[in-house]
């Protein structure tokens, strides 16, 4: 299709900048030398970059932004890690501390089908069993000696009882979870968010989170390559990286999907600071910041890529589309973001037409992308008939679009 964006300017540009501009002119990626010299590209040649990375979004694409309608389900908000900047995690004796019943996620889920939602995303903390004795003894309750056990329980009554189709964001799992999750899930998540290993050293926001350290996440995210799982991660940027550590952060993710081919999305998430937290005063990513490293996720992962920007956390993210994403991520019409509860989700119609005005057809997409529907190996034969009858005519996008 022709581009929509305007002629690319740059006066005064370096030569890398007008490289990483031309390779994108061609569908090309950059590469890793030209992606981090990028990091260090002026303020004033951002622009450059985000209409590069449209450019290259836009070519051989139908123009179109998908988002997936989900419910979220925060299966327990225990959790064995301490983030310096997450409020989703509680201590079991905080009033607020809660594991979901049976009956509440199920609840959730009609709930979610009746309002034509067909995701149902499962959020948890890392093994809490590990740490808090309280909560095994209620997984004990629940028929359960872990937490795994009793997501897979969960997201398999939640497939076969209201058909949506589960989306686990787990934490750190061995191969053998990752396996057992396969069978009742149409695909599986875990944030890298960022390959700084500095930031799990004291005084770090990981110092007390071992599940966050960057050689760990990439084991798990291989893992899931050697099983085929289709799979969605990325980066959490502002809790202390450098640009640099972006980059490379990418790269790592980019070298995964080369040997597996199973990461069907990527995420640029930007840090949002939270009342009672230790990082309540840190500084927040602007939106430029984050258009930017949108944009370097899309020349470093190529044209085919698919790259999200949460629009709940930006309070204008209309301008993200100007910077190469594609895709909006989970938007629920039922449930809040419960890992960010002070950023409610954009209303879908609204999103619609800010994504119309731009040229782009908002379209709704299931948890698993497309191109992994019919890809071999990538869907159990348990789940193939839950996904093939929300299928329209277009492969992977859903028969009823909002």
């Amino acid at each position: 299709m022709t581009s929509l964006h305007p002629e690319i300017t740059a006066p005064g540009a370096p030569t890398e900048l007008w490289d990483a501009i031309d390779y994108a002119q061609q569908g090309r990626r950059i590469s890793r030398e030209l992606a981090l010299s990028l990091a260090d590209v002026s303020r004033s040649h951002h622009p450059a970059l985000w209409a590069a990375a449209a450019q290259m979004r836009d070519l051989g694409r139908d123009p179109i932004v998908t988002y997936s309608r989900k419910v979220f389900i925060p299966l327990t908000n225990l959790c064995r890690d301490v983030c310096s900047y997450c409020t989703f995690a509680k201590d079991p004796d905080d009033p607020r501390a809660h594991t979901m019943s049976p009956d509440e996620v199920m609840a959730v889920a009609r709930a979610g089908q009746r309002m034509g939602c067909k995701e149902a995303l499962f959020c948890l903390g890392d093994r809490p069993e590990v740490r808090w004795p309280s909560h095994l003894k209620q997984l004990k309750r629940y028929g359960h000696t872990s937490t795994h056990g009793y997501l897979v329980e969960m997201c398999k009554r939640v497939l076969d009882e209201t058909g949506l189709l589960p989306h686990p964001n787990a934490g750190v799992m061995s191969r053998r979870e990752l396996a057992e999750l396969k069978e009742v899930s149409a695909s599986q998540g875990l944030m890298l968010e960022t390959v700084a290993d500095r930031l799990c050293g004291p005084g770090g926001p990981h110092e007390h989170a071992p599940d966050k350290r960057p050689s760990t996440r990439l084991a798990v995210i291989r893992k899931a390559g050697e099983l085929r799982i289709p799979f969605t991660t990325g980066i959490l940027i502002g809790i202390g990286e450098t640009p640099r550590e972006r980059v490379e952060a990418l790269l790592a993710l980019r070298d995964l999907q080369d040997e597996y081919g199973h990461i069907q999305e990527i995420i640029v998430q930007n840090f949002r600071a939270k009342e009672d937290t230790p990082m309540a005063a840190t500084g927040e990513p602007g939106l430029i910041e984050l258009m930017t490293t949108c944009a370097i996720a899309r020349l470093i992962m190529g044209p085919d890529a698919h790259v999200q920007a949460p629009p709940n956390l930006s309070a204008d993210y209309g301008p993200l589309l100007l910077a190469g994403i594609d895709d909006w991520g989970g938007i629920s019409p039922l449930t809040p973001d419960f890992i960010n509860p002070e950023a409610p989700w954009p209303n879908i119609g609204a999103l619609g037409e800010l994504c119309g005005e731009a040229g782009y057809a908002l379209t709704e997409r299931l948890t698993i992308y497309p191109e992994y529907v019919d890809r071999p190996g990538f869907v159990a034969s348990a789940v193939r008939p839950f996904i093939d009858s929300q299928l329209d005519s277009e492969p992977g996008l859903v028969k009823a679009i909002t």
